[in-house]
């Protein structure tokens, strides 16, 4: 069903929602944004803590109805929106919703084209799977976690980017989209099983890679890619700010000395381990003895791969991001824009969420059904 309000390439999709943290609203704003029909069930009380980490800017684009799926008769009400829908995705611990009457046999009795898609830490089966975890014990089992960080210093979390976000959302919006594509060539739904664990190692294939072929041999913080190359490292300025330097290619390695005055101190083997003590050196008196302006300026328009590290309030002012609309103006302030870009189906600016029970209405239900609803406690107004 096509809503012409809608625009972008996954306008044509439904999606129900129910209400989690982290990556499974992700999901499904990645999905929204590019004009997908999402609704989010959610519970009455979700609680400070669900409102402070998910808030309104995850929650864009899509319209939220409380549901108290307790209520004996509120897995009803799901599975009539499932009726209409490709898409469920949840991301309860295995085992909720079936004791909620809403998992994956009642739906795909329902609606047997369905996609149900569940986002959990640890998956649906092995040891660990019934038992509680966020984002950085994830990371921690696969691998990733561990190599992030100084050498001798412990791991550096990497904010909740690599199990929630990366590895977690949008693996659920990536198979979501994958398995709806099979139900319409095949007629068959399919249960999604994603989990952070394993998005967050897929995440990390170049690196186990790498480790593999004999290119990753150091420990943490002693590799090409984790800042123990100097050439690939963030270097403090005279007026205390960050700059990252990317310059692992020879000729873009050349360029950063060139533009830095500097003679190469690796002699033309800036790969080899060896030479990176006096690589460092030389560029940390050079990053040092300017301001972060004045190396914008001595860098603007090289091959040097030069950028300054710009916090959460500068980023959005960064005429390239600015340039592109990399950032939009929210009521809250700037925030991410739906990416990537498609030429021929553009998505729109997403819109605030929208807490509606009149929502249902656009999903099935009638005007009297949805007052029925109010009324017996099931949804709220």
């Amino acid at each position: 069903m096509t809503d012409g309000s809608r625009s972008g390439p996954l306008r044509d999709l439904r999606v129900v929602e129910l209400a989690g943290l982290g990556p499974t609203p992700f999901g499904a704003m990645l999905l929204a944004d590019l004009g997908a029909d999402v609704i989010r069930i959610d519970r009455p009380d979700p609680g400070p803590i669900s409102d402070e980490l998910i808030g309104d800017a995850i929650l864009r684009g899509r319209t939220t109805v409380s549901l108290d799926l307790k209520h004996p008769d509120a897995a009803e009400v799901v599975l009539r929106l499932v009726e209409s829908a490709d898409a469920l995705v949840e991301g309860f611990r295995p085992g909720v919703t079936e004791r909620l009457g809403i998992g994956p046999e009642p739906c795909l009795a329902r609606n047997p084209g369905l996609v149900y898609g569940r986002m959990t830490g640890w998956g649906q089966t092995g040891p660990l799977a019934a038992t509680a975890g966020h984002d950085l014990d994830y990371i921690a089992l696969t691998g990733t976690l561990g190599a992030i960080g100084r050498p001798g210093e412990l791991p550096v979390p990497p904010l909740n980017l690599l199990g929630d976000f990366g590895g977690g959302g949008m693996l659920l919006a990536f198979g979501v989209v994958s398995a709806v594509l099979e139900a319409r060539w095949s007629g068959r739904g399919q249960v999604l099983d994603a989990a952070m664990t394993d998005g967050s190692a897929l995440l990390a294939t170049a690196l186990y890679g790498m480790r593999n072929a004999g290119l990753w041999p150091g420990g943490r913080g002693e590799n090409l890619l984790d800042g123990g190359a100097p050439f690939y490292d963030t270097y403090r300025t005279a007026d205390g700010e960050a700059v990252a330097l990317a310059a692992l290619e020879p000729r873009f390695y050349a360029e950063l000395l060139e533009r830095l005055g500097l003679e190469d101190p690796a002699g033309g083997a800036h790969l080899d381990p060896a030479t990176w003590p006096a690589i460092r050196t030389a560029l940390t008196a050079a990053v040092g003895a300017r301001t972060r302006a004045e190396l914008d300026e001595l860098f603007a328009g090289s091959d040097a791969c030069y950028a300054p590290v710009l916090d959460l309030d500068q980023a959005p002012a960064h005429p390239h991001n600015v340039a592109r609309r990399t950032f939009y103006d929210a009521p809250g302030g700037p925030l991410p824009s739906p990416a990537p870009r498609f030429s021929e189906t553009p998505a729109a600016t997403p819109a605030p969420p929208d807490r509606s029970v009149a929502a249902l209405e656009g999903w099935g239900f009638n005007r009297a059904e949805v007052a029925e609803l109010v009324a017996a406690g099931i949804a709220r107004a």
